[in-house]
């Protein structure tokens, strides 16, 4: 075993950076393994594991580390997991954005967000504060508040507001941007060929309004943008720079899920454990905090597998020098500091 893997301290920093998702409806052994014994601090939901009992489940999830951060992607209209079975009771963004009201926005999100809580769960993975520019895009659409940047800001801004008054946790997404592009992330890789002033004026302005609104994460997208970097944002040192220096934002940098084809499509990956692989340790290198491993239903892999083969990358990219022990410490200082501010709401 590496000097890294038998270092109790480096081991549970690596724990802490990752957010993975598992099959069932009930805890599976190694994920009680890495809760209760090497601090796993987050864990994602989807739609699988809500069939049953969701409160029942986050009980036992927070039961191993109370401060462990549950969290779902939930944005109202076709992007839920807890109303999975019967579709979401809340509108889209894009409904919302429309119909212009910040008022409704902001209840709509507080109602979200005290189901969320009713069932355990910590944070959801929202708002999406892309400002959809091209309609013919795939993946955003409906699930953007819209093509205005102000208004998208102006929304977002209150989508956060209402979740923290629910006392759950937001994230938004996808940093820095993915409106203007008619490729889906999660089947190959958007290259948006766009200028940094139209960067600056257009994708950036919401995600400032949710910096400026206290926003706790901010999901970078597998979005390769030319005049910003040759790299995905997701994996990119200067997107993460914009995000801190430029942005002000001091919370946790999540990224999208790492099973994502568009990741896959730059690391070069042949299967979807080897892209979650090197994904994880290009993006905290990189700037990330917090790695979403993606989803293990639709990614068709061994929930346990992924797990362990990111974990042990991580790991051998600290013995190796490839994420330096300084940066993995920083970035789980930034993960264990929401889950400290997540047990007082």
């Amino acid at each position: 075993m590496s000097a890294a893997r038998r270092d109790p301290a480096v081991r549970r920093m690596a724990h802490t950076v990752l957010m993975p998702g598992f099959r069932g409806t009930g805890v599976p052994p190694w994920l009680e393994r890495a809760i209760a014994d090497d601090g796993l601090g987050s864990v994602l939901y989807f739609a699988p594991n809500l069939a049953d009992d969701p409160a029942g489940l986050s009980a036992r999830l927070h039961a191993l580390r109370p401060d462990l951060l549950v969290a779902s992607d939930e944005e109202g209209g076709r992007v839920t997991r807890l109303h999975a079975a019967t579709g979401s009771p809340y509108p889209a963004h894009g409904e919302l954005g429309a119909a212009g009201d910040l008022a409704r926005t902001r209840d709509t999100a507080e109602a979200m967000g005290r189901d969320l809580r009713a069932a355990g769960i910590d944070a959801a993975i929202a708002p999406v504060v892309d400002v959809n520019v091209d309609p013919a895009n795939p993946v955003i659409g409906p699930r953007a508040f819209g093509a205005v940047p102000a208004d998208v800001a102006a929304h977002g801004a209150a989508f956060i507001a209402g979740l923290r008054a629910a006392g759950v946790a937001s994230a938004a997404k996808h940093f820095p941007g993915h409106g203007d592009t008619r490729t889906d992330s999660h089947i190959d890789l958007p290259v948006i060929d766009i200028g940094t002033a139209t960067l600056r004026a257009r994708e950036l302005v919401p995600f400032a309004a949710a910096v400026d609104a206290g926003v706790d994460m901010v999901m970078a997208g597998h979005i390769r943008i030319p005049a910003l970097d040759s790299a995905p944002a997701s994996v990119s040192p200067r997107a993460y720079a914009l995000l801190r220096d430029e942005l002000g934002f001091g919370g946790v940098a999540l990224t999208d899920a790492l099973d994502m084809r568009g990741l896959a499509r730059h690391t070069g990956a042949a299967t979807v454990i080897e892209g979650a692989a090197r994904g994880a340790v290009a993006a905290l290198a990189a700037g990330a905090d917090l790695l979403c491993l993606g989803n293990p239903y639709t990614a068709a892999v061994d929930d346990e597998a992924m797990f362990t083969a990111v974990r042990d990358r991580v790991l051998e990219g600290v013995e190796k020098g490839s994420v330096p022990v300084a940066r993995l410490a920083e970035a789980a200082a930034r993960v264990e500091r929401l889950l400290a501010a997540r047990t007082r709401t």
